[in-house]
């Protein structure tokens, strides 16, 4: 028998060492003993190698929703399932029962119906972090349709990419959104993104900052009327455990976003295990995740590995800087959160301000902190640690990614020992192998490439579309072994310690960033010859971008000054804000070799500072740019 909430170290070794002698075993009692299905499966796993087609669960049938909502309500029905904390701490919270939410959710999901969505349809989410967003991707997944949420912060360009590919026929959005003392146009956004969407029949937009907003006639609903209307009963539809669950966009390194496909039953099986263990939830707890639902952690950490646990997620509008940087814990002394999860970038920005924003709080009811997004650093680590947990709350530093929708390497608080930076131990059923670069498996403490063998219940099915891209990508090498694009290294006692990735991705707060699309936003601009970026340590957002650009024509004092400002209003049109260049540099020429590659390691030396590592360069195409550079790099 599997245990589902693992509760001392016996326990994890019991399980880990099951679930790797006996994967299909083990998944099938956690599968069968914790979850309602609607028809028991004929497959618990099915694995095709060389086409990378991955099926767990095959043949049963159920409703995500049901085992979010529908089976608590008898005996949690009014205990609170979100806590809604706005932007403005003057403006009241809001506790949302699972009785409630399941009303709600019925009611949206008519609406949805209502306007001709049905199992299958793909429905674009663009909202700020209010209820309406979680509501929404529960009543997509009511129905069946596919939900694509968008974060807020992306621009009109990467929204319509993310429509159109998918093929997106309804958008719900908002008038506008807040966020710390900004006001964010999202409608503005998404009538400029829908000029390049013709497939786009209906947007519902919701009432949040109260906003004159242009409505386009026969294609723009508010969404209060019509969800006034609508009945607050829906029968859930019956959904094969790998139909598609919702699809979400995550930044590559060849330029297209990858749109990442999660299924319905595996992934509910794997987020619900993992959020019961990693914070070691307990009923009656309240559970604060900071990310945006626009991200994976806010899918499977907000709203689906909680909600299918029965627990009292909080979700935050707002900034950990508004109205001061005391707000965090403020929230938590306000709602006595037991579990908080947030973000190295955070922890960064808070640790270098005064103690003061945090001293006047209380801290007392929290239980386990959680760090997510990026390999924490150690002082950040320690002083989350020390001024935070008051030296003795665990911090769970996890690892996982878009792709594996659920966490993957992580201490269990009270179980594992946690280690500074380090994320420790594999989940049961993930067993991680460290390869060399040239694919040889290296054994004991030893640092190399981060790959997993055997699929788990929640990697991503395919990208969306393209599933010869999710083959070429995930397991480009070794047929039997998922590449997660990261390096790692692991200690005498088997712990790893996640080292960055190791492909053209560069994580800034947290956000997976890709290269090439930066550069091609870049090189539309006409006096731009050629781009190429890297990341830079950055004390607060881990990575920022650092762009090396060579112009057509040979720049001036104040032809670079309006270049600054212009490349990065192209890169925020493009991308979105997130992507802008924290500094930039005007050089005759990019380090190639004589195939005209771009030596990316030499411009990473050179942003770093780090000039002394450069190596051997007489084998490039053009070695004497490479002094050019450095010397403008200095100035």
């Amino acid at each position: 028998m599997s245990t589902y909430h693992l509760k001392n170290s016996d326990d994890y070794q019991t399980a880990y060492q099951n679930s790797i002698n006996d994967p299909i075993d083990f998944w099938a009692n956690i599968a069968k003993n914790n979850f309602d299905w609607h028809k028991p499966w004929d497959t618990v796993f099915d694995w095709h190698q060389d086409t990378a087609k991955i099926q767990w669960f095959k043949g049963g049938r159920l409703n995500i929703t049901e085992n979010l909502l529908d089976r608590h309500l008898a005996q949690r029905g009014q205990s609170t399932a979100l806590i809604f904390e706005p932007n403005d701490p003057s403006e009241p919270h809001e506790c949302i029962t699972y009785q409630a939410l399941y009303l709600r959710v019925n009611k949206m999901a008519n609406v949805l119906k209502s306007q001709g969505v049905k199992k299958g349809d793909r429905v674009c989410i663009y909202l700020p972090m209010i209820p309406e967003l979680a509501i929404s991707v529960l009543a997509c997944a009511k129905i069946g349709a596919v939900h694509s949420v968008v974060f807020g912060g992306f621009s009109a360009t990467a929204l319509a990419t993310r429509i159109n590919d998918c093929d997106c026929r309804l958008v719900i959005t908002s008038d506008g959104g807040f966020r710390g003392a900004k006001i964010i146009d999202l409608k503005d956004i998404v009538d400029e993104a829908l000029e390049a969407c013709p497939g786009v029949a209906t947007v519902l937009v919701v009432e949040r900052i109260k906003t004159k907003i242009r409505m386009k006639e026969g294609r723009d609903q508010w969404l209060a009327p019509l969800f006034n209307a609508a009945s607050d009963q829906c029968q859930a539809t019956s959904m094969e455990a790998e139909d598609p669950l919702f699809i979400l966009y995550t930044s590559g390194s060849t330029g297209k976003p990858k749109g990442m496909v999660h299924s319905c039953g595996g992934y509910m099986v794997y987020t619900a295990y993992t959020f019961k263990n990693v914070f070691q939830y307990q009923p009656d707890d309240v559970y604060w995740c900071t990310a945006d639902i626009g991200w994976i952690t806010g899918h499977s950490y907000i709203i689906y590995g909680p909600l299918a646990n029965g627990a009292t997620s909080l979700m935050f509008e707002g900034v950990p800087s508004y109205p001061d940087f005391g707000r965090f814990w403020a929230i938590i002394q306000k709602h006595k959160v037991h579990q908080f999860y947030t973000a190295p970038t955070a922890i960064r920005a808070l640790a270098k301000e005064s103690l003061d924003f945090v001293r006047p709080y209380d801290l007392s009811s929290l239980k386990v902190l959680g760090s997510v997004g990026e390999p924490i650093n150690e002082e950040a680590w320690q002083w989350y640690s020390d001024h935070i947990g008051k030296g003795t709350t665990p911090v769970v530093d996890t690892w996982w990614q878009t792709e594996t929708g659920g966490i993957m390497i992580a201490p269990l608080p009270g179980i594992t020992k946690t280690i500074p930076t380090y994320a420790t131990l594999p989940m049961p059923g993930i067993e991680p192998v460290l390869l060399d670069e040239n694919g040889h498996l290296l054994e004991g403490a030893t640092q190399g490439f981060l790959y997993i063998k055997h699929p788990w219940p929640s990697i991503a099915r395919t990208i969306w579309g393209d599933h010869d891209r999710y083959k070429a990508t995930y397991f480009p090498k070794f047929k039997d072994k998922y590449m997660t694009g990261d390096g790692a290294l692991r200690d005498a006692a088997g712990n790893y310690r996640i080292t960055g990735r190791t492909d053209d991705v560069i994580i800034v707060s947290g956000h997976n960033l890709g290269t090439a699309p930066i550069e091609d936003a870049i090189n539309e601009h006409p006096l731009v010859a050629e781009s190429a970026i890297v990341g830079q340590p950055h004390q607060i957002k881990g990575n920022s971008l650092f762009g090396f650009i060579t112009l057509k024509d040979e720049p001036t004092p104040e032809t670079e000054a309006v270049l600054h400002k212009a490349i990065n209003e192209l890169i925020t049109k493009r991308i979105g804000a997130i992507a802008k260049l924290n500094e930039m540099i005007f050089c005759p020429g990019l380090p190639k070799t004589r195939s005209g590659k771009i030596m990316r390691r030499i411009l990473r030396n050179i942003a770093n500072g780090t000039t002394d590592q450069l190596g051997d360069t007489s084998t490039l195409l053009n070695p004497e740019v490479v002094d050019q550079i450095i010397r403008l790099a200095k100035k």
